[in-house]
């Protein structure tokens, strides 16, 4: 792959320099890394007990080189990750045209960078496609997958890929959202990447949370496109606990973190959904797959 073709990867940080460490660890032992631009936003601390941690995070931030170039931006307010990764993004990727996307709770596998590089290239022009995940669960049927990738109704924000024309079409204010909440078609629709989707979205208008990710999820349903997924997970979300943003408590998404050291991978030209997968896919963001995981996570904790 031609160098000069590789998208920059931009890390959203704040004051977890634990995860932050491991997330740069993982990242340096990717096979492309020295052809990659690192571009960081460090937002500013929210409170006086977040101070001496943010500055922590910050100091080690100037530590990092193994990587083609190190661009670091050091937020002068406090901006929230969702402002942060909206204004970020944009930022960087009118710029760049594509972006890698990563926060600082995610690990990556050593092909993490190329896999992600060869999808956005490959699927550059194909309009139907919305984003490129570096992660994926552990569906069943995926070990009979003669494909590296599958299609998915839901994108992935624990590492992700996009274009700037896929970008540019989202609506954050979701203005239509009277009307689709009161619209059993469309929740229909919008709940078959998982039946939370529809409920995640209505919290986020009333302002029960501030998820960035489920106005883009919000965005790709409604124009009709999809998300590519890896058949082997190239992520895995280390950020789960008290500490973290939007992932309390346990990771009932732990997933298998691909090994092979693969670089060139297979793409379908004609990609479609996979009805099982689908199936699969939906299943792990019901409400009974998390309770018999917290369940399962509960019962192992007491033997």
């Amino acid at each position: 792959m031609n160098n000069k073709n590789f998208s920059p990867v931009i890390i959203f940080t704040y004051n977890r320099l634990d995860s932050l460490t491991q997330t740069v660890n993982y990242l340096s032992k990717n096979i492309d890394k020295e052809y990659t631009d690192i571009i960081i936003f460090s937002d500013y601390w929210k409170t006086e007990k977040d101070k001496k941690n943010v500055i922590n995070v910050r100091n080690y931030l100037h530590t990092i080189s193994e990587f083609k170039s190190i661009n670091i931006i050091e937020r002068k307010e406090n901006y929230g990750l969702a402002k942060n990764i909206i204004e970020g993004v944009t930022e960087i990727i009118n710029q760049y045209e594509k972006v890698i996307v990563l926060e600082d709770d995610l690990v990556t596998s050593s092909n993490f960078i190329s896999y992600m590089n060869q999808a956005l290239d490959f699927y550059e022009n194909n309009n139907n496609i919305f984003a490129i995940s570096g992660y994926t669960g552990k569906l069943p049927s995926l070990k009979n997958l003669e494909k590296d990738v599958y299609l998915s109704y839901r994108p992935s924000s624990w590492g992700w890929a996009t274009w700037k024309d896929q970008w540019a079409n989202i609506d954050w204010d979701v203005k239509d959202f009277s009307e689709f909440i009161t619209d059993r078609k469309k929740i229909k629709k919008f709940n078959r990447g998982g039946i939370d989707m529809a409920r995640m979205l209505k919290h986020c208008m009333q302002g029960k949370n501030h998820s960035w990710a489920i106005r883009w999820s919000y965005a790709m349903s409604k124009q009709d496109k999809y998300c590519v997924y890896p058949s082997v997970s190239k992520v895995q979300n280390i950020g789960f606990g008290e500490d973290a943003t939007n992932c309390k408590g346990v990771n009932i998404y732990q997933t298998i973190l691909d090994t092979s050291n693969k670089i060139d991978f297979q793409f379908d030209k004609d990609i479609k959904i996979d009805k099982q997968l689908t199936k699969e896919f939906k299943y792990t963001f019901s409400y009974t797959n998390k309770l018999l995981k917290r369940i399962n996570n509960y019962i192992s904790k007491l033997k």
